[in-house]
């Protein structure tokens, strides 16, 4: 059995992370944890987020209503419970803005991929939904399309929504964007970014897969797109208002071939125009030509 009152001074403790990082600014933010097929906790409406106690946080069901607690839920539930439907894995969500990441969501840049190893196992391609207002239904559902190929995702012109099987590993995510994009942000005041190239970032997909995350790229759907491309969401960007104006794209990132290689590529395409011209040799003499 779940202890109840544990969670929520986990939930409190992550309260006081996002408020002492600026991630949630006077009453920014929300925090839900799933304890049961029809419970979620959840913190406050107009209450910061770095001075919660365990009363403070209150029960809803996955429609929203609240079920108890002596102070009024989150105005955002409905993203969390969308999140929660989509994805029966998850077990918590929280919503905050933090600056760095939130000025990817307000400028509507993509975020650059195959820069740092650490965000390639952990994030990889990381997507920015469309914007609706904050806390109805329209807004909770933008995430749908993201929701199974991500942790973490950028709420255009908001803040970010990160998710995982605890309320800790939930936050790790929106940290480790943060941090990157504050990183970024850095490396292109001092010039330029430099990326990794594919063999290497190859070699992290496959520590990825390794280490049991899962990234859409591993997938036979996306076995041919670019690794570092940012083409796992890129359909998605003419909805969203994404475009890429403040970095570089990386260059195209295709397996390098070696001498042998290319000996190989040149005998096959040999072979090919071989084959080509004894088909259209032997269509002639049926022609009569």
């Amino acid at each position: 059995m779940e202890n109840i009152f544990k969670i929520k001074q986990d939930i409190c403790d992550i309260g006081r992370r996002i408020y002492n990082k600026g991630f949630a600014a006077a009453n920014d933010g929300n925090i839900t944890v799933r304890v049961g097929e029809n419970e979620v906790l959840c913190t406050p409406t107009m209450h910061s987020k770095g001075f919660l106690r365990p009363d403070d946080i209150c029960t809803i069901d996955m429609e929203g209503n609240q079920i108890a607690g002596r102070k009024k839920r989150s105005s955002e539930a409905l993203l969390h419970l969308e999140i929660y439907r989509q994805r029966p894995d998850v077990k918590s969500v929280v919503h905050c803005h933090p600056p760095h990441a939130t000025a990817f969501a307000v400028a509507r840049e993509p975020i650059p991929q195959c820069v740092l190893p650490e965000v390639e196992v952990f994030l990889g391609d990381v997507p920015i939904t469309r914007y609706e207002t904050p806390g109805g239904k329209a807004f909770a559902e933008t995430v749908i399309p993201f929701v199974h190929k991500s942790n973490v995702i950028i709420l255009a012109n908001h803040g970010t929504v990160s998710f995982g099987e605890n309320v800790e590993r939930a936050y790790w995510w929106t940290e480790i964007l943060d941090a990157y994009c504050r990183i970024l942000m850095l490396s292109r005041q001092l010039g330029r970014v430099n990326y990794l190239d594919y063999e290497k970032s190859r070699e992290l997909l496959e520590l990825k897969s390794k280490w049991g995350f899962s990234d859409p790229r591993l997938s036979e759907e996306y076995k041919n797109c670019d690794i570092c491309a940012n083409d796992i969401f890129r359909e998605s960007w003419t909805e969203s208002g994404v475009q890429r104006q403040a970095f570089e794209p990386p260059p195209p990132m295709r397996p390098v071939r070696t001498e042998a290689g290319e000996q190989a590529a040149r005998a096959g395409s040999l072979d090919e125009e071989r084959l080509v011209q004894m088909i259209t040799d032997q269509v002639m003499k049926q022609l009569g030509a």
